[in-house]
């Protein structure tokens, strides 16, 4: 649980508001406390330097908390400020995962603006190799071919067609199902992918 404090900074929540704006966003996610508790929790708001988290469990303020959060992936941070439902975190970040975050969250409300399922301002491209596998919750692989991909999801060929909402992976990439095709599903990933690595994080070997 500890931090490599030489690299990681924790901003202060008064000093995280003048530096960072804030932007309103539904992401639902799990947190870890120092007693390595989990919970379910969903974030209402976030900048680079910090985040509104609804949670069961409020944990102390100064606690020290690990987020694995849908579209963003594992931040670390404590807990600056507790409310009713919930708590308010700084993040902990080095200046470059504070620029990756930054956008995110730029993507994230353009989404939200535009009420796209996906980011539609990426490419999506047709993969050289479109073989792949998608992995079920249960672990089960289903042999599938991607239509096309972009850096925040992809379109597959396959008979199988888990639930909406469904978590899965493609190849090592981890998505969520957010349409059915007449020919497979549409997949949104949890988390924006690198252009360099897309197709080598879909592919299924």
């Amino acid at each position: 649980m500890s931090l490599p404090q030489n690299k990681l900074t924790i901003v202060p929540l008064s000093e995280e508001r003048r530096r960072f704006q804030r932007v309103r966003v539904n992401l639902l996610g799990r947190y870890m406390l120092a007693d390595r508790r989990e919970f379910p929790c969903q974030v209402t708001d976030m900048s680079p330097g910090g985040m509104a988290v609804i949670a069961p469990v409020n944990g102390k303020a100064g606690e020290r908390v690990i987020a694995y959060i849908d579209h963003i992936g594992r931040l670390e941070g404590t807990i600056a400020r507790q409310f009713p439902n919930g708590f308010a975190m700084t993040i902990a970040a080095t200046p470059r995962k504070r620029d990756k975050l930054a956008a995110q969250l730029t993507w994230l409300a353009n989404r939200h603006v535009l009420g796209l399922p996906e980011d539609r301002r990426h490419d999506r491209v047709v993969p050289r190799d479109p073989h792949s596998v998608l992995i079920l919750p249960d672990g089960t692989q289903i042999t599938c071919q991607v239509i096309d991909m972009s850096l925040s999801g992809a379109a597959i060929a396959t008979q199988t067609k888990p639930a909406i909402g469904t978590l899965v992976k493609l190849g090592k990439t981890q998505g969520r199902v957010v349409r059915h095709l007449d020919t497979g599903l549409a997949l949104e990933f949890t988390r924006l992918q690198h252009p360099d690595f897309l197709e080598e994080s879909v592919a299924g070997s």
